[in-house]
């Protein structure tokens, strides 16, 4: 099956969700793609069909009165020729022909590798708070939340409002840097009232800055997580193992598409424009600044791919704010050497094809690792791995090749050239869009 749309948003996060909405309103055909089956990226997820989070419930309202389409459970994977993307459904591929696209793929946590961190019971904060959403038991389980960034705070709220006993959340940066940027919060005083309201729901919660974990045991599972300020160290027994340090932007489209990079982030010009002609590109993959950043830069992006340029330079003040924002944000949970280098050689890297620290640091660059151990190449497809070698060894992705993600077979092939506007697939294709 083929759908044309005047502008294709891929990603219905917050940026995704605010480039639809306002692109939709000014009378264009606009669709919104997502690889879940839900509005509102892993920020907002479990929000709907009644929105607790009063930001969530304007824009998810907003964005069905728009008229834009939904296209739900839809994952892209190639770009067989411009203007043309292979996305994969339940039931079968589809084509996706665009005048203007925008990129809104958000972002992921980042795992770096320490002893234990692949046993059962050790899960990313960002993983264990959508898995709460969705009504994962945690009634009675003792948990560390570890890593770096303000999302753990909010998690470890999450977790004692669900009755699991939190015995500590750890930040890897510094008490000085942590402090200053809750200076920077007085300039917000939405994040200020919603930092306030996640301190009183841990006020019990043991905080500790500049402490980062070094090793998690247990014998079918964690059962304790040895931890360290880079002075002293010592062992608290727990049932689960929140942990991650911080997020990175998921990039594999971007580069796909041939979107040029700074500072490992998709650069951008004034209005959200990427280096590709006609793709703009808006939230985490410019920056990781939060879902209020994200929906400037989405409306910008959205009002530019419009045509309504006046009203989407109308709002670069507003994101000049976030912009500083997001800046404090980066130099406040900036990683400390020390946690990149917790792994021995034993220590797995990539999970997926058992691929060691020790086996990896002996090759040169990324490219060179695939090649010789698999690394990346299993079910998560390096985004994983990818991003803790990135950190570990400083590699970079080379290339994309597409698929960009895992795919059925019958997705991949076709008896008509791709692009040709028929179904790509032996086996029917998607269903109809749904409009919002």
């Amino acid at each position: 099956m083929s759908d044309h749309f005047d502008i294709l948003v891929i990603g219905a996060g917050p940026a995704g969700l605010a480039a639809a909405t306002v692109a939709a309103e000014a009378g264009k055909r606009v669709a919104v793609c997502d690889d879940t089956p839900w509005l509102g990226g892993q920020i907002w997820r479990g929000e709907e069909p009644t929105p607790r989070n009063s930001q969530a419930r304007a824009w998810l309202a907003r964005c069905r009165r728009s008229g834009a389409t939904l296209l739900p459970q839809t994952a892209i994977l190639a770009a067989p020729q411009p203007g043309v993307l292979l996305a994969e459904t339940p039931t079968g591929p589809r084509e996706l022909h665009w005048e203007k696209l925008i990129l809104a793929t958000g972002a992921r946590e980042l795992f770096l590798p320490f002893p234990g961190w692949t046993l059962p019971g050790v899960i990313g904060p960002g993983g264990l708070q959508s898995l709460l959403k969705h009504g994962w038991p945690v009634r009675g389980e003792r948990v560390i939340v570890a890593g770096s960034g303000p999302l753990l705070l909010a998690v470890a709220a999450g977790l004692s409002k669900h009755g699991a006993s939190v015995v500590c959340v750890t930040e890897q940066a510094p008490f000085g840097q942590v402090a200053g940027f809750a200076q920077t919060l007085l300039r917000h005083p939405g994040k200020l009232l919603q930092a306030a309201q996640i301190k009183l729901q841990t006020l019990l919660v043991p905080y500790r800055c500049g402490v980062w974990p070094v090793r998690a045991e247990g014998k079918d599972r964690v059962e304790r997580v040895t931890l360290t300020d880079g002075q002293r160290t010592w062992t608290k027994p727990c049932t689960l193992l929140a942990c991650a340090f911080g997020l990175v932007p998921n990039l594999k489209l971007p580069l796909l598409l041939g979107c040029k990079l700074s500072n490992g982030f998709v650069r951008v010009k004034e209005l959200q424009q990427t280096s590709v002609a006609e793709v703009f590109c808006a939230g985490e993959p410019t920056g990781i600044g939060g879902a209020d950043c994200a929906l400037v830069e989405g409306q910008i992006a959205g009002l530019a791919a419009a045509g309504l340029l006046g009203n989407s330079r109308a709002l670069l003040p507003q994101r000049a704010k976030w912009h500083q924002f997001r800046a404090a944000l980066k130099t406040a949970f900036a990683l400390r050497p020390e946690v990149k280098r917790l792994a021995d050689d034993t220590t797995l890297v990539c999970r997926c094809e058992d691929v060691p620290f020790g086996k990896l640091r002996q090759f040169r660059d990324w490219r060179d690792a695939k090649l010789q151990t698999r690394c990346g190449m299993g079910a998560c497809q390096g985004r994983i791995c990818g991003a803790a070698a990135k950190e570990l060894f400083g590699w970079g992705l080379e290339s994309v090749r597409p698929p960009v993600l895992a795919a059925r077979v019958e997705s991949l092939i076709s008896p008509h050239p791709i692009g040709s506007g028929t179904c790509v697939g032996s086996e029917g294709c998607s269903p109809e869009p749904q409009t919002l």
